[in-house]
């Protein structure tokens, strides 16, 4: 975005997303004081007070807020009216922001997403990534990417890829305590736990034959990162819950294997959400659909 094409709704927004003055100039290709003064005249025609200033950072206004949330909202519809009246509209354009999950986000997504846009020269990439979903509608990303249903009905979500999750642990463990033959046997070895959101602490809920059980476990070693408990499981600390898109190159290898097959947690498969807009933009529904033939062959074995 150069400084000479922002709209004032777009360096407001743009402001509001960095948190700070010289961010903003930076992308804008202006300098600080041009920038300072650019929000000095919007706020000078508004008549009201948008952000607080501070030497460091800024935060926005009660008025400020209210700017943000329409002027959002605006942008997103003139993206969308754009799209609609295009004369190229099946060619991939645009600017396409997507939603992703922390660390799926960083080391799934973003290199997709590098395919992708070498694939779509014209389209314009912008990735966010967060631990907890986003609301699509006030933030207006084009799609957002997660693991397991959403509650928002205003989305519409497409599955890209099923994903169901298994006990495992490392060959080395299972030597040196035994393999368990039962849920009940897992009372009797080190779990660990990933800790996740709002989920109760060290309570593992399987499902075996269409039964829902819960099994409380204990272990010495848990984390709310994934990739910590998982190099865990690899260096034989204990049993896992882990799904397959995590497993199935470990499992491959021989460096995990699946136990108590029958017991496994509910699916997290992989969804792509978005707006329910009739007029989906090319380079999302390009996105989409590339998504879909990335992940679309993926199983454990």
């Amino acid at each position: 975005m150069k400084n000479d094409i922002a709209s004032p709704l777009e360096f407001f927004v743009l402001l509001a997303r960095h948190g700070s003055l010289t961010a903003a100039a930076r992308e804008l290709d202006l300098t600080p004081p041009a920038a300072t003064k650019r929000l000095a005249q919007l706020e000078a025609r508004l008549g009201v007070r948008l952000v607080n200033r501070t030497t460091r950072s800024i935060s926005l206004t009660t008025e400020g807020e209210t700017y943000l949330h329409h002027a959002t909202r605006i942008l997103a519809e003139i993206r969308e009216m754009e799209d609609a009246v295009s004369s190229s509209r099946s060619v991939p354009r645009g600017l396409l922001r997507v939603n992703a999950p922390m660390g799926f986000g960083r080391t799934v997504i973003a290199p997709l997403l590098s395919e992708f846009a070498k694939r779509h020269p014209h389209v314009e990439v912008q990735l966010d990534v967060t631990d907890r979903p986003v609301d699509l509608v006030e933030s207006g990303m084009d799609l957002a990417i997660r693991f397991g249903t959403l509650p928002d009905k205003r989305l519409i979500a497409r599955r890209i890829m099923v994903n169901r999750r298994f006990l495992c642990a490392s060959p080395r463990y299972l030597e040196q305590h035994g393999t368990p033959q039962s849920l009940a046997d897992l009372a009797h070895h080190n779990c660990i736990v990933h800790r996740q959101n709002d989920d109760a602490y060290g309570v593992w809920r399987l499902v075996c034959d269409g039964r829902n059980e819960a099994m409380k476990v204990h272990g010495t070693m848990s984390s709310n990162d994934g990739d910590i408990v998982l190099g865990w499981a690899l260096d034989g600390h204990g049993i896992l819950i882990r799904s397959e898109w995590d497993l199935a190159k470990y499992v491959e290898s021989g460096r995990l294997r699946v136990v108590l097959p029958e017991h496994v947690q509910p699916d997290a498969d992989l969804f792509v959400y978005y707006p329910n807009k009739l007029n989906q933009s090319a380079r999302a529904r390009a996105f989409i659909d590339f998504l879909v033939e990335r992940f679309g062959h993926h199983a454990l074995r």
